[in-house]
């Protein structure tokens, strides 16, 4: 974790509200946040578990981590049924669902560009 008052702290604050791609990348960077949003987006609603299970190599607490971030930055929804055993689903929010035609492009420019 990085002082908030270090340069590079100040610098990548300042370079995230003045570029949108900056943004854009700092919130989406990662190796699992594009998968999980992308699995979301097929799927509407996953419990934990099935998305551990597609996830193939990811460990818990970096699932865990990856989840917790991407509920921060309002790009999903974390719904906690009341029952016993617990059970946990996530959904895109209204902000995820707005990166729906840029993941569609993404997977698109990659299956025709990758070697």
């Amino acid at each position: 974790m990085r002082k908030t008052t270090s340069t590079n702290t100040i610098n990548k604050e300042q370079l995230e509200a003045n570029c949108g791609i900056a943004y854009t990348n700092s919130i989406l960077s990662g190796r699992w946040k594009l998968s999980i949003l992308a699995f979301l987006l097929d799927e509407k609603k996953l419990r934990y578990s099935e998305l551990r299970n597609r996830l193939t190599g990811v460990s818990e607490r970096m699932l865990i981590a990856k989840l917790k971030e991407l509920q921060a930055d309002d790009l999903i929804n974390r719904i906690s049924h009341p029952e016993v055993p617990p059970r946990v689903e996530y959904e895109l929010s209204k902000k995820g669902k707005s990166l729906e035609s840029i993941l569609i492009q993404m997977a698109k420019w990659g299956t025709k560009n990758a070697t």
